[in-house]
């Protein structure tokens, strides 16, 4: 057992014997530090002030990431090293050239967000060369601007590629590596402060005789979620186990027929190979909040946390998602849509916690559909969300309907009325229509800040037939280009 917290602060090696388990990394670098270039604008991870970047090994190489300092709890930097705008200029005071490119570009104006987009780009110019402006707006998702409409900021996204290289940073990562895999260890890290105990272990093994040491404790994975329990509801946390030290549970498998995903796998690791089974899974990621969430997220988190309005569990339960369980040496696999029993309560037992998500693949003739409708496109939880899966039979009937939404009940739920009203029927609008009616039959919506009642069960219905559109008619741009082509043929006939 290792009792003190070390990390890189730039090129600084921090060690702290004695921590709160809920002390966000904004507060030490502002409290602490007095490294005021990272702000505060929402303490909840929405609009990017905050913005710093993280460095650590994964499976031996580094890897760089854009994160919410104001939700991310500091002990879980342990092993990692921490960038801030600071970091940024070059010894001999000149501009690094993502700042120097914001400068000539007119990039900001009141200049509040402006550290936070810098280190967005700061990591996006780590990562990628040359990337699209449909990439930088992704990247810049999770940063809000009330000043210059954004155009400017993505101007200097492009300028900073064309300025050169003069990132020490960058040269330096090698040594940064080194310096990582010097922290590297299979110690479970244990803190002890007033606030409480912080424990981080790094091996599955570790993991499950703390989980049954300390049953109550709050798991922590990214801390989205679990972030915004401290800096807006004021709860205090104690014991705190974190997961994201755990290489074991970051793991993501194609097994042939399905997806094996490690919890601890981010919703950024995990895109990828969700993207592969489907272009709606990819756009549905791509959504699922902004950049500094997806890298820190997991999808373990997104499950076990219960939300009924989580982006993801509709389209896991509609491709019939299995979760595994495990408390000591027992594991037990149960359909992910078991899990949840009502509004934030889930069949995890005492001292249990997940494991795994086992994601069927779905077979090459099912028709698959995800859709989310959200108040804002971006970085904004869904109001509703629906995942559907329809496999159909040799005579041309549905053989099996797979309906699922968030944001319907207390919990993602299937529509059992709705797929039993187009079992046995031909795909079309008749089937539609009946499902459609037997909708209400299976929901009774709440209405909140996010939705109406009665516009959730308006949209579930329009969300089944766009799903019949797409997957009956043409697409648009076929069919234009059929017209055109019809058009060519007859003007040269007729010549």
């Amino acid at each position: 057992m290792r009792n003190t917290l070390r990390f890189l602060l730039g090129d600084e090696r921090v060690e702290i014997a004695s921590c709160d388990p809920t002390l966000t990394v904004l507060d030490w670098l502002r409290l602490d530090r007095r490294m005021t270039g990272s702000k505060e604008g929402c303490a909840e991870g929405d609009c990017g002030a905050c913005t710093v970047v993280v460095g650590r090994l994964d499976r031996g190489r580094l890897r760089y990431e854009a994160i919410n300092a104001c939700i991310r709890f500091l002990p879980t930097l342990d092993g990692c090293q921490l960038l801030t705008v600071e970091h940024l200029k070059g010894g001999d005071g000149a501009l690094h050239p993502v700042q120097q490119a914001m400068v000539d570009c007119h990039g900001s104006q009141c200049g509040f967000c402006t550290p936070g987009f810098v280190m967005s780009l700061f990591a996006l110019w780590l990562n990628e060369d040359t990337p699209s402006v449909a990439r930088i707006e992704d990247a810049l998702a999770g940063n809000l601007c009330r000043c210059t409409g954004y155009e400017p900021i993505i101007a200097a996204a492009q300028q900073m590629y064309r300025i050169g290289n003069r990132d020490g940073l960058a040269k330096g990562r090698k040594a940064v590596a080194v310096g990582l895999r010097d922290l590297a260890d299979e110690e479970t890290l244990t803190l002890h402060a007033p606030g409480g105990v912080f424990s981080a272990p790094a091996t599955v093994e570790a993991l499950v005789d703390l989980v049954k040491l300390h049953p109550k404790a709050t798991l922590v994975a990214g801390a989205t979620d679990v972030g915004l329990w401290v800096t807006k509801g004021m709860q205090r946390l104690d014991p705190v186990l974190y997961l994201g030290r755990i290489e074991a549970l970051r793991v993501v498998e194609d097994l042939g027929d399905h997806l094996r995903i490690g919890a601890m796998a981010t919703h950024a690791e995990v895109r990828p190979a969700l993207a592969a089974l489907s272009p709606q899974l990819d756009e549905l990621m791509r959504r699922f909040g902004g950049e500094q969430v997806r890298n820190a997220g997991t999808i373990g988190g997104n499950i076990a946390n219960g939300s009924p309005i989580g982006d993801l569990p509709p389209a896991l339960i509609a491709m019939g998602a299995m979760l595994v369980l495990r408390r000591g040496a027992e594991r037990r696999t149960i359909p992910l849509e078991a899990f949840f029993l009502d509004y934030r309560k889930q069949d995890r037992r005492e001292g249990e916690f997940v494991e795994a998500v086992i994601v069927p693949k779905p077979a090459p003739d099912a028709l698959l559909h995800v859709s989310k409708i959200s108040k804002r496109f971006d970085e904004d939880i869904s109001a509703v969300c629906g995942a559907f899966l329809l496999k159909i039979g040799s005579d041309g009937r549905i053989a099996e309907a797979r309906l699922a939404y968030g944001g319907m009940a207390g919990i993602p739920k299937r529509g059992a009325a709705a797929e039993s009203a187009l079992i046995g029927q031909s795909w079309g609008d008749t089937a539609v229509a009946a499902a459609i009616a037997a909708l209400p039959g299976d929901f009774s919506p709440l209405s909140d800040m996010r939705a109406s009642a009665s516009y959730r069960l308006s949209v579930a219905g329009n969300l089944l037939r766009r799903f019949l559109i797409e997957t009956t008619q043409p697409r648009v741009e076929t069919r234009i280009a059929g017209l055109l082509a019809g058009a060519l043929t007859e003007a040269t006939a007729h010549g």
